[in-house]
């Protein structure tokens, strides 16, 4: 189960390469008159979620520092701005500020959680809680 955690975050790079080297419609096509909204809406998540993969990538091993954390934002936000230039290239896709800002977001949003949860008092205790004891199972599973 470790091996998958190691490895999601960069499936998941994979996943958004693949989806963004196709048109927009090509994939997801909702037909409602909101399917704009919704698209640009995932931007927010995709690499929000790209995020909380690289924190699980480290917290697995039990290297979830403050400065882990960061870099994983770093490394997140980074792969969005990656992800915008690729679509430059791309015919029918477009690469713009505002979709790395809202990339960034997300990210952020995600980082904030993920701190005050981890690293915090008493924020998110909840998801705190299910971070570290995620560690401690996979730290004890790797010493039997």
């Amino acid at each position: 189960m470790r091996g998958r955690f190691k490895i999601a975050p960069f499936f998941y790079m994979a996943l958004i390469w693949f989806l963004s080297s196709n048109p927009a419609d090509a994939v997801i096509d909702t037909g409602f008159s909101w399917d704009g909204a919704f698209k640009e809406s995932l931007h927010l998540i995709a690499f929000g979620i790209l995020y909380v993969l690289f924190v699980l990538f480290f917290l697995v091993d039990g290297k979830l520092t403050m400065k882990m954390n960061i870099l994983c934002a770093v490394l997140a936000i980074s792969y969005g701005l990656v992800d915008e230039i690729h679509q430059s290239f791309v015919p029918e896709r477009s690469a713009t500020v505002i979709d790395f800002v809202k990339n960034t977001i997300g990210v952020l949003v995600a980082y904030y959680i993920i701190h005050q949860a981890y690293f915090g008092k008493n924020r998110f205790q909840k998801i705190g809680d299910m971070l570290r004891r995620m560690e401690k199972k996979f730290l004890d599973g790797a010493k039997a």
